[in-house]
């Protein structure tokens, strides 16, 4: 098949911009032919790339996220499957590939280095050094993904080193995840072969990474916001640097993704070519990827823009297909006919199961207890201290003062559901709950009460996994798809979502996004403190917070909020 496309080439190389037709032979390009006319309103460059993201979170299985995805310009995502991975293990990373495969989009799965993530949480299935060895090996993975362990580097863990031995012996990326790691701690797990991070969260972190060697990922999802700290790096490392999502809903999806992170940057008065540089070219040359630069012999993946400003869309091609124009999708919806994948085995909850007993939670000497606090916009939280009304033997949180119980159930097997107190949700009456809780993915609750509370997590039980409400009227998504995604159309997906985050804030939250940030409370690697399955978790000190560490001032810190 041959034809062409005209509008202004963006060379981003040479830095140039000139009227141009490109020549598309059999979904490659041919040839690149300068014209004399100019074409208002038309700039072709090379599509743009989501350097990072889990697409398990935006709940969408890998063929509708790419229906979405490709209205905005992006033909291709470093895609990091650990979040499935967690749940069905290597039988979960397949099923991404291959559905993956029925749509005309450029998926890059790595092999996920940490499944479980730590000890210290209950995961579906564990992926060990051999396991990494064979998937490395498989032509569809490209790469090993963040390595979240970062004390396990520092320490030389055997079976992780193995991991990363592995990758650099084929010569594949290795994805970082540091939060906060600097000094020599950082040159050492650099040392190890780290090549990215999408973690940091201040300027002055990122210049550290960089000058370490590792390229930064500017990331802004759908609850971790880095972009406006990161930004201001580019001018002088746009050749280090790349943009990412992480993590993003299908309401977010559908507003937008990378195209909006350039039109925001060229706002702030960045070059274009520079800003071009990271969201294009810096990811197909950091992963090896088999996406076109606009280069003769190249694959024809490229998209035509109204202009170099707001990044507006209006074409979008993969191995010379249009897959997308005047904002909107053409890759079909397949319907997913087959029996969902998932690992979902936990019984039905009673009120009773959320009651926190004072021996059950550490306190100091003058019933001083900790509590998560939450940041909008940051995975990272705080510590803070609060001291709870007790009823019959249970602490109580407050409402008034925005301090709620959140739980954790094992959705693996039955077992002792874990509590503890989190600030900032905001909810004045009700439930939140979601099966979708990184990384090993057990429901994770916050409620105004214990009865609330069940209802939303036996609404997941029942379902095998989505997002949950309980108040008034309960609601539901269900995620059949390993407690996950959805299969179903990814505009109807995000339309249903949307009214789950209002139907959340209207119980008072304030967060801009409730259930991401819910989602990543159970994120024990990520500081400072984090609620597991197995109970309340330190993540500065590495270990779970028991009751009997009560004499221990370090594990309490400054009372705030009290």
């Amino acid at each position: 098949m041959l034809f062409s496309v005209s509008g202004n080439f963006v060379d981003i190389d040479a830095e140039k911009i000139y009227p141009a037709k490109v020549n598309i032979v059999d979904g490659k390009i041919s040839s690149v032919e300068s014209i004399r006319a100019p074409v208002p309103d038309r700039f072709i460059i090379p599509g743009f790339i989501d350097a990072h993201v889990h697409i398990e979170s935006s709940m969408l299985v890998p063929s509708e996220f790419a229906r979405l995805a490709v209205v905005h310009g992006t033909v291709a995502t470093v895609s990091d499957p650990h979040e499935i991975a967690n749940v069905c293990g290597i039988r979960g990373i397949e099923f991404m590939i291959e559905n993956g495969k029925d749509v005309p989009f450029k998926f890059c799965f790595g092999a996920p280095s940490c499944v479980p993530a730590t000890s210290f949480e209950t995961s579906g299935y564990s992926i060990d050094s051999t396991d990494i060895e064979n998937l490395l090996t498989n032509e569809n993975i490209g790469y090993l993904t963040e390595v979240m362990n970062y004390p396990g580097v520092l320490a030389a863990d055997p079976d992780l080193m193995k991991k990363l031995g592995y990758a650099q012996r084929l010569d594949k990326p290795i994805d970082g995840h540091a939060p906060g790691l600097a000094g020599e701690d950082l040159l050492q797990y650099a040392a190890a072969g780290i090549t990215t991070d999408h973690e940091c969260s201040s300027q002055k972190e990122g210049l550290e990474k960089l000058r370490a060697g590792i390229k930064v990922q500017i990331r802004e999802g759908s609850a971790a916001k880095n972009f406006e700290a990161l930004i201001g790096l580019l001018d002088e490392h746009s050749e280090m640097m790349m943009f990412c999502s992480d993590d993003k809903h299908p309401d977010n999806l559908v507003e937008g993704h990378i195209n909006k992170l350039c039109a925001r940057a060229v706002a702030k008065g960045l070059d274009q070519f520079k800003i071009l540089r990271a969201a294009c070219i810096n990811p197909v040359k950091h992963y090896n990827l088999n996406v076109g630069l606009l280069r003769p012999g190249d694959p024809a993946d490229f998209i035509v823009l109204n202009d170099l400003k707001s990044f507006e869309v209006l074409e979008t091609y993969i191995d010379g297909e249009l897959v997308a124009s005047g904002g909107k999708t053409r890759i079909p919806h397949i319907p997913f006919r087959e029996r969902p994948i998932n690992n979902f085995n936990c019984s039905v909850k009673t009120e009773a199961d959320f009651g926190l007993r004072q021996t059950e939670y550490p306190a100091d000497e003058e019933g001083f207890v900790p509590v998560i606090e939450v940041s909008d916009g940051q995975l990272v939280t705080r510590r803070t201290m609060f001291r709870p009304g007790i009823q019959n033997g249970n602490l109580l949180g407050d409402t008034q003062a925005d301090i709620l119980k959140m739980a954790v159930v094992n959705r693996y097997f039955d077992a002792p559901v874990a509590k503890a107190f989190v600030k900032n949700f905001g909810l004045k009456s009700g439930a939140i709950a979601s099966s979708v809780a990184h990384d090993s993915h057990n429901i994770i609750v916050v409620g105004a009460d214990d009865e609330s509370m069940a209802r939303a997590v036996n609404l997941l039980i029942e379902s095998k996994g989505g997002i949950s409400l309980a108040d008034k009227e309960d609601r539901l998504l269900a995620l059949p798809v390993a407690g996950l995604m959805s299969a179903e159309d990814g505009y109807e997906v995000a339309a249903k979502y949307s009214e789950m985050d209002s139907a959340a804030k209207e119980l008072g939250s304030s967060l801009s996004s409730p259930y991401m940030t819910l989602s990543f409370m159970a994120l024990l690697v990520i500081p400072e403190m984090k609620l597991s399955d197995k109970g309340l978790f330190d993540g500065q000190q590495f270990r779970l917070i028991n009751p009997e560490f009560r004499e221990r001032s370090d594990c309490f810190g400054t009372r705030r909020g009290s």
